[in-house]
């Protein structure tokens, strides 16, 4: 039976080949039940790593820029990219 498992990258900036800097795995196959950024090191170490691995991109997140005076607001991580796999298993 197929089974979706999802992987979120916080990139250090808007290309994909920038450097994961934050985390989370979610497992629909119910095989692992990590919490987010749960290892010292990240699952890979950019966006294009996750790709060439099979995962595939079904969204990221939009450019806006920041109004000013909020150039330096570190309150959220801006450079989101979201993951897919489906997993086929057992019944």
């Amino acid at each position: 039976m197929p089974r979706q498992k999802v992987l979120v990258l916080y990139l250090a900036n808007s290309a994909l080949d920038s450097p994961v800097i934050a985390w989370a795995v979610y497992d629909g196959t119910g095989a692992t039940r990590p919490m987010a950024g749960d290892a010292d090191e990240p699952p890979y170490r950019s966006g294009v790593d996750a790709l060439k691995d099979g995962w595939r991109l079904f969204q990221a997140s939009q450019l806006l820029p920041h109004p000013r005076g909020a150039e330096f607001d570190v309150s959220y991580l801006k450079y989101e990219f979201w993951f897919e796999q489906i997993v086929e298993t057992a019944p």
